[in-house]
């Protein structure tokens, strides 16, 4: 099911960003961490997995050529290219 609601997907954006600046290569999966609440304990430990889709291969390399560039750089190319970066809920 892809991701739909704007909320969740400014979180997946920033999400891939921070997976692909640390692995240093995009990433095609990533895990976000969900709040989950049990009585009066709260768990954080539970995590969504996203299968993150690319729809252009030109679009990838432009994000792998941005990652050496630091987070602005990469932040910048991922909001550009937002429209051929989806998520689906694994």
């Amino acid at each position: 099911m892809k991701e739909r609601d704007p909320e969740k997907l400014k979180l997946l954006y920033a999400r891939l960003r921070d997976v692909c600046l640390v692995e240093r290569e995009v990433w095609k999966e990533i895990y976000l961490p969900r709040d989950v609440q049990e009585g009066s304990v709260r768990r954080t430990n539970v995590q969504d997995r996203y299968d993150v889709i690319i729809d252009n291969p030109e679009v990838e390399e432009i994000l792998e050529a941005n990652i050496v560039l630091g987070a602005k750089a990469l932040e910048a190319a991922i909001a550009e290219f937002q429209t051929a970066i989806s998520f689906e809920r694994g």
